[in-house]
């Protein structure tokens, strides 16, 4: 992604640096065009300013701030949008009055929104580049949320030996459980179903099943059980 701006000064060098002002770039950042060399005219009569054309290519990081407030704002949303990269990922948070809209149901459309802005910001690289949005922390908090119910309805399932079906989730919220049980002794975890409505099963690994009085198997069991994506 490019920006292009045209500037006027009474040099080049003049109206080069109006046009790096205007995009916060560098000269060496930047590409320069001269429309029209500067003429100083007789005793200031027919003086003509010099006229360019600078051209700046956009980092990822830009990239992805640029178009996501372009974005909100073509969906009516007033919000600012701050961003941070660093070698993992580019990180952008959404800050305004109502946010609850911005999250949406089940965080569908807050995930929306980073898959459309990840495909942008990856349009023509090299490399994949990881791009996360965000807003008030809202994903951490969501994430500290899911490892603790996670992690309570693991201790019932032990308890109780029965599998456990949670509510339908995002593939987000998905891998956040199954990530948070993997290393959990006695249980596993599977998805079932179609989105939206896909969900996930905590349920008693094969060795604790093996374990139930009469022997009897659940029929989700983890050998059967759907692969989450």
């Amino acid at each position: 992604m490019f920006r292009r701006v045209e500037t006027s000064g009474k040099s080049v060098e003049e109206a080069l640096q109006i046009a790096l002002s205007q995009l916060g770039c560098t000269r060496e950042e930047a590409v320069v065009e001269e429309l029209v060399k500067p003429r100083a005219g007789f005793l200031g009569l027919g003086a003509v300013e010099a006229r360019i054309a600078v051209t700046y290519q956009l980092k990822p990081a830009e990239v992805a701030q640029e178009f996501l407030s372009g974005l909100l704002a073509r969906m009516g949303i007033e919000a600012n949008v701050s961003v941070v990269q660093n070698d993992e990922a580019i990180s952008l948070d959404i800050r305004g009055e109502d946010m609850g809209i911005v999250i949406g149901r089940r965080s569908e459309t807050l995930d929306a929104l980073q898959y459309i802005t990840s495909i942008v910001v990856n349009r023509g690289q090299d490399g994949h580049i990881k791009v996360i949005v965000d807003t008030g922390d809202y994903r951490r908090k969501r994430e500290e949320s899911l490892v603790s119910l996670a992690n309570k309805i693991a201790v019932r399932v032990l308890k109780y030996k029965k599998n456990v079906t949670l509510e339908p989730m995002s593939a987000y919220e998905r891998r956040v459980i199954h990530s948070a049980l993997q290393d959990t002794a006695g249980v596993t975890t599977f998805s079932i179903g179609s989105e939206p409505n896909r969900r996930v099963v905590i349920a008693l690994s094969a060795g604790s099943r093996a374990t139930r009085r009469g022997g009897s198997r659940n029929r989700h069991t983890a050998e059967n059980a759907p692969t989450e994506e």
